[in-house]
């Protein structure tokens, strides 16, 4: 199915978000989800399906200054 993952529109086979990080190698545990303008809980990350044309984010931390 095609969704867009930060601003890129790829072709995915992955039918929730636990299965999209991995499909996208996303490793460690420290990001927020956000499907459709919503933040997802990392407790629901497995039983939230995804869509043909969900929007999703993955948003990471980054130290700077």
């Amino acid at each position: 199915m095609r969704v867009i993952v930060n601003g890129e529109e790829r072709e995915i086979a992955s039918a929730n978000i636990g299965a999209l990080l991995g499909e996208l190698d996303y490793e460690g545990t420290h990001f927020a989800i956000a499907v459709n303008y919503d933040v997802v809980p990392k407790s629901r990350w497995a039983e939230t399906a995804l869509n043909s044309g969900d929007e999703i984010e993955i948003i990471t931390p980054r130290q700077g200054g």
